[in-house]
């Protein structure tokens, strides 16, 4: 039967939206964003299946609640969009205890609230989500989609971290993130995916999965998704004792530390120009600082890809995902230079047009440049928890 599913990834101040028609296809109805909740200027945007925009326009939205109820009312009603019969979030944390996607209860949120310290920057406006749309609609069926169900059965040996064993059974292990567009991931390369394969996911958030026959063993990001490759204003994995140095010779406490950490550090911090990628290889030429960052942040996927080959024991297939390993061509080029040793070669021109596959025929390791969809897998899951058998 056809089921309309909405599909939401809720932030601090905005709400991204998806709207898909599952029955006999898949089909995106419409999808659009939220953004500057309880700020002034609040902006909505939506466009359609096409990618034509249909709604572009300056709204007040003063909390998350009021933005859900708008979306699932007056905007549906004004674009003559069909009522959703689930909806579907993306939750970055599950903690240890809820390691599959879930259909939301009373019970799943009040653990959630237990596991805000575990992912700080998300947690509070996932549940803030949830909580406006069955605060709203309470007759309306929710699906938690966890980014770190994936990883869930890496081996113990990349799981644990190297601290004392009460840490460990306090849920202070590595967990992965990034999840649900690994998911689909595999599930875009279909048989494909037998053999050795890392999937580099590197948008403003990046990690590496080393995936087994499309099952994850390791993953760059650990406890947090904090830590890891170099990404747009995150800093990845550093020296502990850099805190340590911080908190003692500089009088940093925990809110300082998150500012630097989060949004300060990597691509930002290092060019002091832009997190953003297209921006700092637009003045790369010019401005050397930009330079540098693009240099480092290749430089530390390379040594991942490395990382995670000695993991695998060789390599069959890389695949890049997200927004720059999507886009930016120079970028791919970079990160797989010097990795001829591993079978790693890029056709130029082939990476110049972001062809699927990006690597000459003869090479042992495939190449491949595949959009990630994570909207999807939330769909396909809330369909499949909400409707079962239908």
């Amino acid at each position: 039967m056809e089921k309309h599913i909405l599909c939401l990834n809720s932030g601090s101040s905005s709400i991204k939206f998806a709207l898909y028609r599952l029955g006999t296809g898949e089909e995106l109805v419409v999808k659009g964003a939220i953004e500057r909740i309880g700020l002034a200027g609040s902006w909505l945007w939506i466009q359609d299946g096409s990618g034509r925009r249909v709604t572009d326009r300056i709204q007040e939205f003063s909390t998350h609640g009021a933005a859900v109820k708008a979306l699932l009312h007056d905007i549906m009603e004004e674009n003559n969009l069909p009522s959703p019969d689930g909806v579907g979030h993306r939750v970055v944390h599950g903690g240890p205890e809820h390691t599959v996607h879930e259909v939301v209860t009373p019970e799943l949120v009040f653990a959630l609230r237990r596991f805000i310290p575990f992912a700080p920057l998300h947690m509070p406006a996932e549940i803030l989500g949830i909580d406006a749309v069955s605060g709203q609609y309470p007759e309306l069926g929710q699906v938690a989609c966890f980014d770190t169900a994936f990883h869930r059965d890496i081996p113990e040996i990349a799981r644990r971290l190297p601290m004392t064993r009460t840490l460990w059974h306090e849920g202070v292990f590595r967990y992965g993130f990034h999840g649900l567009s690994y998911e689909y991931i595999v599930a875009a390369l279909g048989n494909d995916v037998r053999g050795r394969f890392i999937v580099a996911h590197l948008g403003n958030g990046a990690s590496m999965a080393a995936l087994r026959d499309g099952n994850s063993v390791d993953t760059t990001m650990g406890f947090t998704p904090t830590g890891g490759l170099m990404m747009g204003t995150r800093s990845g994995d550093l020296d502990p004792g850099i805190l340590i140095y911080l908190m003692e010779e500089k009088g940093y406490d925990a809110n300082q530390f998150n500012k630097l950490l989060n949004h300060r550090s990597g691509l930002l911090g290092v060019s002091g120009i832009s997190s953003d990628m297209k921006t700092l290889l637009e003045k790369s030429a010019s401005e050397p600082h930009a330079a540098q960052a693009i240099d480092m942040y290749c430089y530390h996927a390379r040594k991942a890809i490395g990382a995670l080959s000695a993991v695998l024991g060789g390599l069959d297939g890389l695949v890049f995902t997200g927004g720059i390993g999507e886009r930016a061509a120079p970028v791919r080029a970079m990160i797989c230079e010097g990795l001829g040793y591993l079978g790693i070669h890029v056709d130029r021109e082939k990476n110049a047009q972001h062809d699927g596959i990006i690597s000459p025929e003869t090479s042992a390791c495939t190449v491949r440049v595949i959009p990630t969809n994570e909207d999807m897998v939330i769909a396909r899951h809330t369909r499949r928890l909400l409707f079962p058998g239908e």
